[in-house]
């Protein structure tokens, strides 16, 4: 084994050269007829948020386009005249640089967005309306409405538009938003840099705690449609965050249709946050008179996302039934809020829906869900829960309903999101905007099929196939082999920024991925199978896909193939390493869980492990040896490439530290690449054109003939 010192010199040898190459890119060649690659899909325009107007006669959306020079994404919004785009060619106007989270006025005549200034996120208006419909000719002139010292995390329009609904990172025991500044700017300026904590979460995600929580306020608007500094606290008294961290968003608080209440969730915190997923539905009036009052008390397992009823006697919302389980079914609940009575609306669909949107007359609401590779747009009775699937194969990203039509933003595993304009009812789907269409002429991306066989006890399970770019019948072509996190997730029919099939085929690669036991979107039961069970009925499934993969499709070389994953991929990836090695040729591994023991004591969502591990590993340590890598490792011999982010708190970096020490140990080819700015995922442009070039190499060095 080579000293430290040497291996250290070596490893920051090679840094240099793979620098020098992402920095001087050039992306020559995107105009001319090509194999997809990274550079195609890190300079994508990434199309979003679809919104339309009030009279359904606009649609305003985001757009974020790559600066790769400055290495970030670029946020606009556009705006596209739905009217004259059916009379033919007519193209979405940028309206808003430097933008997101635009919302509609209530009357449509303007537009309400989030921006910063002088480095502080703000809420803004543009009014774009003219006297025959809106005037997109001339570049909107936008006006600052909120001034406060702090950045607007979300925020949601009242029904009437004459308020706001704020979400600010406050100090719970301060008065003002001034206060939290203030203690703010003290702290960044002290020379002392230590925090004490007296409970966790200590850090979550890619983030520190820092103390403060996302609170929920009220303004209104004045005369001149401005809002005072200090808005009104509404959730006094709440330890916990609204929107949640990390990922909530304003589908967590809605206005009551009367103005006059509000609806929110939130998790309270208390020394339970890190092993609780005891969300609750609270209301509290809008003036901020009395305190939040809880509706869902009764069940301690996840409700949120409440909708309240066109008419306000209903409230509507998602609950889990399992407590401290968060990939549990979400079931459609409907409050009467006048008797206090639930039902479940929706008890006999075996699927598990995202936040929702309500028609107009309080009939129908309407959800996402995966569902057998595929994630669609679904319309659910409010009367009987009959649900009725609206849009075809390919993921529904985002949709708006108004004036009795669909917005959908949707993509597929050969194409990214664009927005589809259909009736309420889904029918009548047409594609509105054509981003990166030239693009996508130049760059050349491989077919693929869904295909299904007998996997763990004989049970249907589902994967697919992608081809590589350029395939010809009787030739055979080495393979990536992919697996999904999660792990409650799904490889479905669906464009991804970071896990891109067409990545790989545009590299000459065949794709072969499965949807093992613990996916979702093929009912509940399935999906909870995987739990207590990590290395078992997903292996099995693993086994007899790959099986039943080179059995059907004769252009895979199963002599030729390597295995990568991330997140619950790569705790399987380090799992076959030790138990499944006999195919590959290569593995690479993407922040994947090494010890599950130490997992445990090393990360902060303590709720899962303990759900999928049956409980801690002081009172069940058997649980977390069962399936545990590390205890396998004097059987690994594959080569493996192991990428780990410093910024990782899901899946601390140690985990994939201690897997290369083994590697590297064992004397097993093996590299680290590791990115000291990057969370669980690698999301900087360059970044992710170097975590691609590197996984490239691994899987052709390998492969090669």
């Amino acid at each position: 084994m080579k000293p430290l010192s040497m291996a250290l010199l070596l490893f920051s040898l090679a840094l240099p050269a793979v620098a020098a190459d992402i920095s001087t890119v050039a992306f020559a060649g995107r105009n001319s007829p090509h194999s997809f690659n990274i550079r195609d899909l890190v300079m994508m325009d990434r199309v979003s948020d679809p919104q339309l107007s009030p009279d359904g006669r606009y649609a305003a959306f985001g757009v974020r386009s790559t600066d790769y020079a400055a290495n970030k994404g670029v946020n606009a919004v556009y705006v596209l005249d739905l009217a004259d785009h059916s009379a033919g060619n007519v193209k979405p106007v940028k309206v808003l640089d430097k933008a997101s989270s635009a919302r509609w006025s209530a009357d449509g005549r303007s537009l309400y967005y989030m921006a910063s200034v002088g480095g502080v996120a703000q809420l803004w208006r543009a009014d774009i309306g003219g006297k025959s419909g809106l005037n997109l000719s001339a570049h909107a002139n936008p006006v600052q409405v909120s001034h406060a010292p702090l950045d607007l995390g979300a925020y949601k329009l009242s029904p009437d538009g004459k308020s706001v609904l704020l979400s600010y990172e406050v100090f719970t025991d301060c008065a003002t938003l001034t206060c939290t500044k203030q203690r703010a700017d003290a702290r960044d300026k002290d020379k002392a840099s230590g925090t004490l904590y007296t409970k966790l979460f200590v850090r979550h995600w890619g983030t520190w705690a820092n103390g403060r929580r996302n609170q929920l306020f009220v303004a209104s608007f004045d005369d001149k449609g401005q809002l005072p500094i200090e808005p009104t606290l509404l959730s006094r008294g709440i330890d916990g965050d609204i929107p949640s961290k990390p990922f909530g968003d304003e589908s967590e608080f809605a206005f009551a249709p009367d103005g006059e209440s509000v609806y929110f969730d939130v998790r309270i915190a208390g020394n339970s946050e890190p092993w609780s997923t005891n969300f609750d539905v609270y209301r509290v009036p809008v003036d901020g008179s009395s305190a939040p009052k809880n509706l869902t008390a009764d069940n301690k397992a996840w409700d949120a996302y409440p909708v309240p009823s066109p008419d306000g006697k209903m409230l509507y919302y998602l609950a889990m039934k399992t407590p401290g389980f968060e990939a549990d079914r979400f079931a459609i609940m409907a409050l009467d809020l006048a008797t206090g009575a639930t039902h479940e609306v929706d008890p006999h669909w075996d699927r598990s829906p995202g936040s929702m949107t309500i028609s107009a007359d309080g009939k129908t609401l309407y959800a996402t869900a995966d569902d057998e590779g595929q994630h669609p747009l679904f319309a659910i009775s409010t009367s009987n829960g009959e649900v009725t699937r609206l849009s075809g194969d390919g993921a529904v990203e985002g949709y708006s309903l108004a004036a009795d039509k669909l917005l959908m933003a949707s993509d597929d595993l050969k194409r990214p999101v664009d927005l589809y304009l259909a009736s309420a009812t889904g029918a009548h789907s047409k594609q509105v905007t054509h981003f990166n269409a030239e693009d996508l002429k130049n760059a050349k991306v491989g077919d693929f099929e869904f295909f299904k066989f007998a996997g763990w006890n004989n049970e249907t399970v589902q994967g697919y196939v992608v081809k590589p770019v350029d395939y010809q019948p009787g030739k055979t072509y080495p393979v990536a082999f992919i697996i999904h996190g999660g792990p409650q997730g799904a490889m479905s029919n669906e464009w991804s920024y970071r896990w891109n099939p067409q990545t790989y085929a545009g590299q000459g690669f065949a794709v072969v991925t499965i949807n093992f036991h613990g996916s979702t979107g093929y009912g509940q039961a399935f999906t909870d199978a995987i739990s207590g069970d990590w290395g078992g009925k997903p292996l099995d499934d693993l086994k007899l896909g790959w099986k039943a993969a080179l059995g059907k499709y004769r252009f895979l070389d199963g002599n030729r193939a390597c295995a990568l994953g991330a997140s619950y991929g790569g705790y399987m990836t380090y799992w076959i390493a030790g138990v499944w090695n006999q195919p590959w040729k290569c593995l690479v591994d993407h922040d994947g869980v090494f010890d599950a023991r130490a997992m445990y004591y090393d990360t902060e969502e303590l709720w899962f492990e303990e759900k999928e591990n049956g409980g801690t590993p002081f009172d069940q340590p058997q649980n977390y040896e069962k399936f545990n890598p590390v205890n396998h490792v004097k059987d690994w011999r594959v080569p493996m490439l192991i990428v780990h982010s410093g910024d990782d708190f899901r899946i601390p970096i140690t985990q994939g530290l201690g897997a290369f020490t083994a590697l590297q140990r064992r004397g097993i080819p093996s590299e680290l690449l590791t990115f000291p700015d990057e969370n669980h995922w690698v999301l900087k442009p360059h970044n992710s054109v170097q975590w691609h070039d590197a996984v490239a190499a691994w899987l052709k060095r390998w492969t090669a003939q």
